[in-house]
């Protein structure tokens, strides 16, 4: 595998952003025609808009459990982050740090990992200002 980075460290779930979701958006796509092309249809109506009805509410499940997932690690990766904080300097992060800075500095190295915490605090780093100001990539592979 090759070593984690600025430019490849996103990562993609292949059955879920290259599967799920055009599938998802393709079947959404055809549940609106199909509502479309019975509107005059009494007959057939109800269950276009049934279908339509249940492919939103599938759509939303999908992308909340996707949303929930994500701001369980984000509030993971903040507890482990203070604590590596805490560890590093004795003293607890500075408050004015936003979970989204929290989740960008994970990819700091000790070393490099107070400093850019304290310039990100003080300046208002925008999360992808703190991944590309990091010279020392510390790698994170289980964020899904």
């Amino acid at each position: 595998m090759e070593t984690q980075s600025y430019d490849n460290h996103r990562q993609v779930v292949p059955l879920f952003h290259r599967v799920l979701l055009p599938v998802l958006l393709l079947t959404l796509i055809g549940s609106f025609v199909n509502l479309y092309l019975s509107w005059g249809d009494h007959e057939r109506l109800y269950s276009a808009a049934l279908i339509t009805v249940l492919t939103v509410a599938l759509v939303m499940t999908a992308l909340f459990a996707r949303i929930f997932a994500l701001k369980a690690q984000d509030r993971a990766i903040r507890v482990e982050e203070s604590l590596r904080h805490f560890v590093l300097t004795g003293k607890p992060p500075d408050a004015r740090l936003t979970i989204h800075q929290f989740t960008a500095l994970r990819f700091a190295s000790d070393s490099e990992f107070v400093a850019l915490a304290k310039r990100a605090a003080d300046e208002g780093m925008k999360p992808d200002d703190i991944k590309r100001a990091i010279k020392q990539w510390r790698a994170d592979t289980y964020r899904v």
